[in-house]
C-alpha cells in the first residue's frame, strides 16, 4: 500500500499547488514589491542623512604635516555650520532652513534640517593653528599635526607564517 494514499489531502494539498497559486510564493512577491516600492519612494541610500555617511559629504587629505577636510555644504553660509575640535574628533554641526513654504510641493529630495557629522581624525592636532575657510558652498579645516604625531609612525616589519 503507498503511504501516501493514507494521508488525507485533498485537490488542493501543499504539493499540489502551482507556484503561482501558493499563498506562500504570494506573501513572497507581495512583501518583495512592498519593500521595492518603499525604497523607491525613500531612495537607495536610507541611512544617507544619520551620521552613517550622511550629509555633509566630506573628503578628508592626509597630508604629512596636516589633515584637511573639505567639506560641501551648498546654500549654506559660514554663520549656518559650527565647529568643533575635541579628543581628535571634529565635529561639523549646523542647521539647514527652508528657503521658502511651498504646500504645493509633491517632491523634496533636498536635505533640510539640523545635521552633524563627527570625523574622526587619527592624529594629534595643533589645535592652536586650525584654520577654516568657506566660500561658494564649500568648507575646507586645514589641521595641523603635531611634531608628536607625525613621529609616530613605525614601521612593522612582516615575518612568514611558516
Amino acid at each position: 500500500m503507498n503511504m501516501r494514499s493514507l494521508i488525507p489531502w485533498n485537490t488542493r494539498s501543499p504539493a499540489n499547488w502551482a507556484g503561482d497559486r501558493d499563498p506562500f510564493a504570494l506573501l513572497h512577491n507581495e512583501m518583495n514589491r512592498l519593500f521595492d516600492s518603499a525604497s523607491r519612494e525613500f531612495g537607495r541610500d536610507l541611512w544617507a542623512l544619520d551620521g552613517f555617511g550622511g550629509w555633509p559629504r566630506v573628503d578628508v587629505t592626509d597630508a604629512e604635516d596636516h589633515v584637511r577636510v573639505d567639506a560641501e555644504v551648498p546654500g549654506l553660509n559660514e554663520k549656518d555650520v559650527e565647529l568643533t575640535l575635541k579628543d581628535g574628533v571634529l565635529t561639523l554641526s549646523g542647521e539647514r532652513k527652508v528657503e521658502n513654504d511651498d504646500s504645493d510641493r509633491r517632491v523634496s529630495e533636498r536635505f533640510v534640517g539640523r545635521f552633524a557629522r563627527q570625523i574622526p581624525l587619527g592624529y594629534e592636532i595643533d589645535e592652536d593653528n586650525v584654520s577654516a575657510t568657506f566660500g561658494n558652498g564649500e568648507l575646507t579645516v586645514t589641521l595641523p599635526k603635531t611634531a608628536q604625531s607625525k613621529s609616530d609612525a613605525k614601521q612593522i616589519e612582516i615575518k612568514s607564517a611558516s
